[in-house]
């Protein structure tokens, strides 16, 4: 299948969702990488001509800060889809645009607002909108909703104890004192480390404040902390209520690196601007790595027709892999794959309108020739 994809925003993510789809099995595409900074679509269209094994066109597109020019308008009115790689301040706006030129859009964002917002633009769209596409809000939800569908199949429970998603983007080392290293944007790092955490219990939905539920938990023999983060849970505790008592969403790390966010939360004044705050605190004592690890672990429990306590939980570990001629960090592909995978899905579905995360056919989507290069093909646990 032929496909022309814009890709808006040429950072780290923008650049491996083109290298995945540039060495696709499944697609043909010519890429549109969009951006306000001409070294960083240079920079994405050379890691495209560098990384890839084929002979893949790219277009740079640069973008104004704001609203559209003639540049992007052309590009926008020959593309089949926008794939939404920018800060999650830019959706309403990009949405938009993709509506306005008939385009499908898919997005990364946890930002709660902002997704609001989308879907009112997209409910009555001839085009679809799939939103919060990537890792977490993403993946992870669409494993939920499948060991929910499995565990009320095989028990015969259509009314669960508990559904838990939990992803850590960590690095593979950790010194003292913060425990963590960067392997993605801080500013993404330090707004769902402050924005509320929607969560359900007894229930009922309910805003509570990040980093307010700090546990340990041990997945594949390892121990990590997890706490409330923002974002995380998509549409969840709306698709299932009255079906799961408790249902949250947290972010994986080492134990004491939580401690260390508190602590350092502690000494800012500056209550106006906390987000921004942390983020330079952060970047003033946290290095970036490229060597990271992405631990993914979701759960659903509840007791089955006779009485007895169940759990259906799946586990990963990812690790840098190679595409084309590239080695990318973990990050890049488990967040890309799944924007991948819905561009791909939305290219050959006749969907229209608002696509939500508890929506999406999921083992279409786990076993999808994208997701599946990098988490593996999904068998259900025995």
């Amino acid at each position: 299948m032929n496909a022309k994809i814009f890709i808006a925003g040429s950072g780290g993510i923008g650049q491996a969702a083109g290298l995945i789809l540039a060495e696709s099995e499944v697609l043909h595409v010519e890429l549109f990488f969009g951006d306000i900074s001409s070294r960083a679509i240079e920079s994405a269209e050379n890691f495209i001509k560098e990384g890839s094994t084929k002979n893949i066109s790219t277009y740079g597109i640069l973008m104004p800060e704001q609203g559209s020019n003639d540049q992007l308008t052309d590009a926008l009115e020959k593309c089949d889809i926008i794939l939404d790689c920018l800060p999650g301040s830019q959706a309403p706006r990009m949405a938009a645009l993709a509506k306005k030129h008939n385009c499908h859009y898919a997005n990364l964002t946890e930002y709660v607002q902002e997704t609001k917002e989308v879907v009112e633009i997209g409910q009555d769209a001839d085009n679809a909108f799939v939103l919060q596409t990537g890792l977490a809000p993403g993946f992870i939800n669409v494993l939920a909703c499948r060991l929910y569908e499995e565990f009320a199949s095989e028990y015969e429970a259509d009314i669960v104890d508990s559904m838990t998603m939990k992803v850590g983007a960590i690095s593979k080392n950790a010194p003292s004192p913060h425990y963590y290293a960067f392997t993605w944007s801080p500013i993404g790092v330090a707004t769902e480390y402050l924005k509320d955490a929607e969560i359900v219990r007894n229930f009922k939905k309910m805003m509570v404040p990040a980093l307010s539920g700090r546990e340990t938990i041990i997945i594949d023999g390892d121990a990590y902390e997890d706490n409330f983060t923002s974002g995380g849970a998509a549409n969840l505790p709306d698709a299932f209520a009255g079906k799961v008592k408790n249902l949250d969403y947290k972010t994986i790390r080492y134990p004491g690196h939580y401690q260390w966010v508190q602590n350092t939360l502690s000494t800012i004044q500056n209550v106006d601007n906390k987000i921004k705050s942390l983020e330079n605190i952060m970047l003033e004592n946290i290095p970036s790595v490229e060597d990271d690890v992405v631990v993914v672990y979701a759960s659903v429990q509840g007791k089955d027709s006779h009485g007895r306590l169940r759990r259906k939980e799946k586990s990963y570990k990812i690790f840098p892999s190679v595409v084309g001629h590239k080695q990318l960090r973990a990050i890049q592909t488990t967040t890309a794959a799944p924007l991948c995978e819905i561009a791909y899905m939305l290219l050959t579905h006749a969907w229209k309108g608002v696509i939500l995360q508890s929506q999406v056919p999921t083992l279409t989507f786990l076993n999808g020739p994208f997701v599946s290069k990098v988490y593996g093909m999904y068998k259900p646990e025995l």
